[in-house]
């Protein structure tokens, strides 16, 4: 079977690497290992002698003392068994080269190092300082101490301290990984155990917790808490185990650690209330039971452990691959990169255009309904009313009035419906530029390369941009020119193919020319001219989205970015020219600072995964 000592050194070691990349679970948007990996959390009031077992366990005076809240970030406190005879040292992953012989600089350390952190205003923070002690007189085993919980904040702190320090507390416990060590005073009511009550919250079933009495030493003459360490007062799954540290006058004295643990043994085991448990009292039994429960637990949880690093590792290498891999500094596959961006966003553009992504159709939408609809609407009715054209046509005539056709009206009236055409053939070319921008936006958004670089993909839009306005103006000359050229030159036959305004009465002589100011004759001319326009918006309407696509649509297709790349190709020579080392290209390649962050962070995290993933191989498996 796998040794007790390597499975809590590789969790030891998983923590380690959790902390050095900072992951020490709390709110993180980033997968966390921390709260997977089984670990033993140390909760109790102040004042409950919580730093007194836990230096007992140690066999060493390290922890700071005082008034107060002492603890005020978590300590992770790694215990490593080593061979008689060898002496005792202790570490900080914080400084890693540097092994501590003097107990009482530990102590130091751990105070300068939480007021690092929270300054000396009492506050408090869940970044946890990493302590290993290496000791021939410790079990193998980690523990978390955490702040003491309390009722009131004291001069200095703020109000939510209370409330702060449960919710730190209540992060840890709360975990189905996590073992509860509560530790309560044996001269109080166990009913009002902090500990014991938040323990009850978050492990009503009391599997996950083991009870630790404090002070019987000091209880009230003619009192005993055996029903609390038989399980009658408070059951729980696991035994309860009580302990007798050190008093303040040791504790003032230097009293050695190892002498508090024997005269602890002599308490117990002369004690005529709990001599009947002597065997199972105490901080040496209690060390090697939570060793022994931990190591049971770590194994049953390898495999789960393992199935989640194996899990997340997939998810963060798609991550990885979907936020990109850091930009080369080399000028070339700058160059290059910016290229297969721009091709990137060209392709999907292209997409929209030709069907394969929705949106395109739009611009069949605006020759299909909108342009006919245009047409439809314009303002014939008013224009060729008799009213209009009887103007029209008495004031081409002047002084002399026509004879037969009164060309230069006809003329006039259609040159005035003509140039209605104008509105409907700008309407177009505006409305499908309108529908190319949109076109644009979407495929720089649905272009995922593209999210990376703010400052490219900005370049890229007003480029495309600027060419979509050129292509406009272009499609706007030539519409407008076929509107004009339908006015400049007026279709002949088509008035030589029109009846002639002469009546013939049967064998009569010819009848006198017919009058050419009545109604009638009027209305024939508007009839005439009403055809002619007719012929003319529908050739108009055929012709229109020809040059509309040929002007704004193929040239959208075809040459959308050329300015762009001639712009790009110009910061290169540049760059080559005057030896800035990239920086014309580099500066298109300014990423988004918060994705910059994303990915170091999901890099970070991969490498705690795959360290972890290795840790784990790393130990020998014997069935």
């Amino acid at each position: 079977m796998t040794t007790m000592e390597s499975l809590i050194g590789l969790v030891n070691r998983i923590q380690q690497a959790c902390t050095v990349l900072g992951d020490h679970g709390g709110d993180n948007a980033l997968p966390t290992l921390w709260e997977a990996l089984p670990s033993v959390a140390v909760v109790g009031g102040q004042s409950s002698g919580k730093s007194s077992v836990l230096e007992s366990i140690v066999g060493r005076d390290f922890l700071p003392r005082g008034s107060g809240i002492v603890t005020r970030r978590p300590l992770v406190l790694q215990l490593h068994k080593t061979e008689e005879g060898m002496s005792e040292y202790a570490e900080f992953l914080h400084m890693p080269r540097r092994k501590y012989t003097d107990f009482a600089a530990v102590r130091k350390e751990i105070q300068d190092e939480t007021d690092k952190i929270t300054g000396r205003s009492k506050q408090i923070s869940p970044i946890p300082i990493h302590l290993s002690i290496y000791s021939p007189n410790v079990v193998n085993l980690t523990l978390v101490d955490l702040p003491g919980l309390t009722k009131v904040a004291i001069d200095g702190q703020p109000e939510s301290i209370v409330a702060d320090i449960e919710n730190m507390v209540r992060s840890y416990v709360e975990k189905p990984n996590c073992l509860i060590l509560a530790i309560s005073p044996a001269n109080q009511d166990i009913a009002t155990s902090d500990a014991i009550k938040l323990a009850r919250e978050v492990d009503p079933a009391g599997d996950r917790t083991f009870g630790v009495l404090t002070k019987l030493d000091l209880m009230d003459k003619g009192t005993n808490a055996i029903d609390v360490l038989e399980g009658r007062s408070y059951r729980l799954q696991n035994p309860w185990v009580g302990v007798v540290n050190r008093s303040q006058a040791d504790i003032n004295k230097n009293v050695d650690m190892i002498a508090a643990r024997r005269r602890e043994r002599e308490y117990f085991a002369s004690s005529p209330d709990y001599g009947h448990l002597a065997s199972k009292m105490g901080s040496e039994y209690l060390a090697k039971l939570l060793s022994k429960h931990l190591e049971a637990v770590i194994r049953a949880r390898i495999p789960s452990i393992t199935s989640l690093i194996n899990k997340t590792i997939d998810e963060l290498e798609s991550e990885m691959d979907h936020l990109g891999r850091p930009i080369a500094l080399d000028a070339g596959a700058q160059l290059y990169t910016i290229l297969e961006l721009c091709r990137a966003f060209d392709r999907i553009f292209k997409e929209h255009l030709d069907g394969g992504r929705p949106g395109g159709d739009r611009i069949y939408g605006v020759f299909d309904n909108q342009l006919p609809a245009a047409l439809k609407k314009l303002p014939f009715d008013r224009h060729l009313s008799i009213q209009n054209v009887r103007k029209v046509v008495s004031q081409a005539d002047g002084y002399q009035p026509h004879l037969i056709a009164p060309e230069q009206g006809y003329r006039r009236l259609i040159e005035g419906a003509l140039n209605y055409f104008r509105g409907p053939a700008e309407a177009s070319v505006d409305a499908v530029h309108f529908v190319l921008k949109e076109l644009v936006r979407k495929s720089l958004n649905e272009t995922q390369e593209l999210k990376r670089f703010p400052t490219l993909t900005s370049e890229i839009a007003a480029a495309a941009s600027e060419a979509l306005e050129r292509f406009r103006d272009d499609s706007r000359k030539t519409t407008v020119r076929l509107v004009e050229m339908e006015s400049s030159y007026l279709t002949v036959d088509f008035f030589r193919k029109l009846p002639q305004e002469v009546e013939k009465a049967g064998n009569n002589p010819p009848a006198p020319t017919v009058d050419r100011y009545t109604e009638g004759h009027f209305r024939r001319i508007a009839s005439n001219v009403t055809s002619y326009v007719g012929m003319v918006s529908e050739t108009l309407r055929n012709n229109i989205p020809k040059a509309v696509v040929y002007c704004q649509v193929r040239e959208a297709k075809r040459a959308l970015l050329n300015h762009f790349y001639v712009q790009i190709g110009k910061k290169e020579l540049i760059m080559f020219l005057h030896a800035v080392q990239g920086k014309q290209l580099g500066q298109l390649l300014d990423e988004d600072p918060a994705l910059m962050e994303r990915r170091v962070q999901c890099a970070k995290r991969l490498e705690l995964y795959k360290s972890a993933r290795d840790e784990i191989d790393s130990v020998s498996w014997v069935r």
